[in-house]
């Protein structure tokens, strides 16, 4: 039976979806956090410490979880996953997927460099420089967001509407990330989440928010929705651009009728979208990463 490690520190109802997707394909999964592994280069042991793997590496890895914390902790959590490849293991999405889609500014420039429709974006530390940007924008009638570089769930993010918001202009560890407000069409607050595994639109939904934030964790409700094929094509194209095997994108539709891609997740829940869409998830990624990365039946190649 092969064996694949989970990396998460919170397996919840995400997890356990995923391990008896493996198993439904004869293999065993692991819960492992990033926080246990290490890095031994000594003579004798395999160069990587995976808790739970002692002797061997796994057969494969899937990333549902990557811990916060600094610099220097995150650089060593995405060493591992890069080892991991760079030692044939498949990892799922790779730590270069998760480097680019973590870090929000990259995101947005590689969004922008592919011709992605996305949102009007500042990233920068001087707070003066951020200040007077934040002042053009609202002298000439645009709503800005404040976020976090790194973060998820809506954390940290603040919606500037007039001069007075400035006061409470915060950065993130010395960093700016402004972004222009994008109004969507229709009443009310709502965006769309199209769901990517390898170049195909399996799944969407439209997120109706309490406000302006439309994450299904802050209370957003979802309903299924048939995607058109203008964002089917933006959202695929966005995650091309970003490399992922798989990810979940947030397309915003604004009042002049055109699609913004706002967010492109590579480590999605899923759980919203099943309850409205007649779909298994997990069993779509692992079968994705078990047949994609698999050679004669064998797991070996790197997704």
């Amino acid at each position: 039976m092969g064996r694949i490690a989970i990396f998460t520190d919170d397996p919840g109802w995400h997890g356990k979806q995923l391990r008896l997707a493996f198993a439904a394909r004869g293999f065993s999964a692991e819960y492992v956090s990033l926080t246990d592994c290490r890095i031994q280069l000594q003579d004798g042991l395999l160069p990587l410490h995976i808790p739970g793997f002692t002797g061997a590496l796994p057969d494969a890895v899937f990333v549902r979880g990557v811990p916060g914390g600094s610099l220097e902790e995150v650089v060593l959590y995405l060493d591992i996953l890069h080892a991991l490849k760079i030692m044939g293991v498949p990892v799922y999405n790779d730590g270069h997927a998760i480097e680019r889609s973590v870090d929000k500014g990259m995101t947005s420039f590689l969004l922008q460099q592919h011709a992605v429709p996305t949102p009007q974006t500042w990233v920068l530390r001087d707070r003066q420089a951020a200040l007077a940007i934040a002042d053009e924008q609202l002298r000439a009638g645009h709503q800005l967001i404040s976020k976090p570089i790194f973060g998820s769930q809506g954390e940290g993010i603040r919606r500037i509407e007039k001069m007075t918001d400035l006061f409470w202009l915060a950065h993130s560890q010395g960093v700016y990330y402004l972004q222009r407000f994008v109004k969507c069409a229709g009443e009310g607050y709502s965006d769309w989440r199209v769901f990517v595994v390898r170049g195909k639109v399996i799944a969407s939904m439209r997120r109706r928010g309490v406000h302006w934030l439309n994450n299904v964790a802050r209370g957003a409700s979802c309903e299924a929705m048939q995607f058109e094929y203008e964002m089917a094509d933006i959202a695929v194209r966005a995650v091309q651009s970003l490399q992922m095997s798989y990810a979940g994108v947030d397309i915003i539709r604004d009042q002049d009728g055109n699609y913004q891609v706002i967010e492109v997740n590579s480590i999605p829940a899923w759980k919203g979208l099943e309850s409205v869409c007649n779909i298994q998830v997990a069993k779509i990624l692992v079968d994705d990463l078990l047949d994609y990365c698999s050679v004669s039946g064998k797991l070996g190649a790197v997704c």
